[in-house]
């Protein structure tokens, strides 16, 4: 045994650490049932403390019945900005009818040059006004850091209390699986480090703009 190998066990044995397999076993036991710590009581309808929320961190929202009418929603927002009707999308909203209401989406990754991203939302945080968006293959995270603008389609039943419960959806949706990268969206990117003057954009969109789809679910509070 070298003098490391010595040093090292020693301090295993005295932090208790000895036993690996135990130590795993009750880790995978908290996993597997997670407790809850003390959370605050969300009240009223979740999608209007959403928005209430969003718009306090300065992202825009606004409405929809269908998922069909959300492409001349987000193109009547352009207009109103002054921005460029082409956008760069991910493929869970690139079916969505675009061309008919005048915006080119491209299903890709987003590059330096793209300015607008359009992307879908696994589930958004009434307590917070947070979006929860996963990383994949078909929903690549450049889309809705890179850009300068950045439209998140949210349906309205994906809209949960906490944040806790936004993870215990995505427990129980993808058991054992987690994508490499879970970000969480809280208005636009913002930077109070110059003299504590808040600047819009500094590390990522300068605009967040948030399409909700369809109605609240009865009950949901």
């Amino acid at each position: 045994m070298s003098a490391r190998d010595e040093i090292l066990g020693r301090v295993r044995r005295g932090l208790g650490k000895g036993d690996a397999a135990g130590r795993r076993a009750k880790a995978e036991a908290l996993l597997a049932a997670p407790v809850r710590g003390p959370q605050p009581a969300i009240g009223g309808e979740l999608v209007a403390r959403f928005v209430a929320r969003a718009e306090s961190l300065t992202s825009t929202v606004s409405r929809v019945a269908a998922a069909s009418e959300v492409p001349a929603s987000v193109a009547a927002w352009l207009a109103a900005q002054g921005l460029d009707s082409y956008c760069v999308a991910t493929a869970d909203v690139g079916d969505l009818p675009w061309s008919a209401a005048g915006i080119a989406a491209a299903v890709r990754s987003a590059q330096d040059a793209d300015m607008v991203g359009i992307t879908g939302c696994y589930c958004a945080i009434a307590e917070t006004g947070t979006l929860i968006l996963l990383s994949g293959p078909e929903t690549p995270a450049s889309v809705s850091l890179l850009p300068e603008t950045h439209v998140a389609v949210v349906p309205a039943e994906r809209v949960v209390a906490t944040m806790e419960d936004a993870f215990a959806l995505l427990r129980s949706e993808r058991p054992g699986f987690l994508p490499r990268a879970v970000n969480l969206v809280s208005g636009p990117s913002r930077t109070g480090d110059i003299e504590q003057t808040i600047v819009l954009g500094a590390h990522g969109p300068c605009r967040v703009h948030i399409v909700i789809v369809g109605d609240a679910p009865a009950g949901a509070r």
